[in-house]
C-alpha cells in the first residue's frame, strides 16, 4: 500500500518527466515569448529551479518547523513571489542552462529525482520561508512543475496534459489555497463554467 510520501514522490517524479519531455520539444524556440517578461529560456530556467531548490535546501538542515504545510509556504512567500527579483532570477537561471538547455534540464531532473528518492520525507530543510519538512515542501515543487509546465505548453502551442498523479497534487494545493484565501466559492464557480472575475489563489 502506497504511503502519503510514496504518492508525493510519484507525483514529483511524474511531473519531472513530463516537464523534461516538454522542454525536449522546444527545439530552437528559446528566444520566443514564454510567460510575461520571460522568454522560453527564462521560463524553463525558472521552472528548473524547482529541482535545484530541493537539492540546495536539503543541504541546509533546519532545527525547527516554521512552515507546517505546502499551503503555508505559499502564504508565507506571496510577497517574495511578487518581487521584481523573481523575473531576473528566471533569466539568470535560463542563461545558466548553457548551450544545450534541454540536456541540462534532463540531467538536473534525473539527478534530483533520484536524490529525493533516497529520503523518507521527514528530513528538515531550510527554505526561503523558514524550516520545513521535505514531505511538506516537495508538493510545492510538483505544483511549480505542473503549472509552469502548462505555461511552457501554451507558449509552444501544445496541449497542457500533466500526468494524473502530478495534476491531482497540484489541484489539491490550489483547492487548499483557495480555502485559505477565502476564494473557495470563486474557484468552484470558475471551475464549473460560471462567469466571474479572473483571480489567482497565489
Amino acid at each position: 500500500m502506497m504511503t502519503r510520501w510514496d504518492h508525493s514522490l510519484r507525483g514529483f517524479a511524474d511531473a519531472a518527466a513530463w516537464f523534461v519531455a516538454t522542454v525536449g520539444q522546444v527545439g530552437d524556440r528559446w528566444g520566443e515569448p514564454g510567460l510575461g517578461e520571460w522568454d522560453v529560456r527564462a521560463l524553463v530556467g525558472h521552472t528548473n529551479r524547482s529541482f535545484l531548490t530541493v537539492e540546495s535546501y536539503l543541504g541546509q538542515p533546519a532545527a525547527s518547523v516554521d512552515v507546517p504545510s505546502a499551503t503555508a509556504y505559499y502564504v508565507a512567500t506571496s510577497a517574495i513571489a511578487a518581487g521584481p527579483e523573481v523575473a531576473q532570477r528566471g533569466r539568470d537561471a535560463g542563461a545558466a542552462l548553457g548551450d544545450d538547455p534541454a540536456a541540462a534540464v534532463a540531467e538536473i531532473a534525473g539527478r534530483v529525482v533520484a536524490f529525493v528518492g533516497t529520503h523518507d520525507g521527514a528530513e528538515m530543510l531550510t527554505t526561503v520561508a523558514g524550516g520545513m519538512r521535505l514531505a511538506d515542501y516537495l508538493p510545492t515543487r510538483t505544483f511549480e512543475l505542473v503549472v509552469h509546465g502548462a505555461d511552457l505548453c501554451r507558449a509552444l502551442g501544445l496541449a497542457p496534459t500533466p500526468p494524473d498523479s502530478a495534476a491531482r497534487q497540484a489541484l489539491e494545493l490550489v483547492a487548499a489555497l483557495a480555502v485559505e484565501r477565502g476564494r473557495a466559492g470563486d474557484l468552484l464557480l470558475a471551475a464549473t463554467g460560471r462567469p466571474g472575475p479572473a483571480f489567482s489563489v497565489l
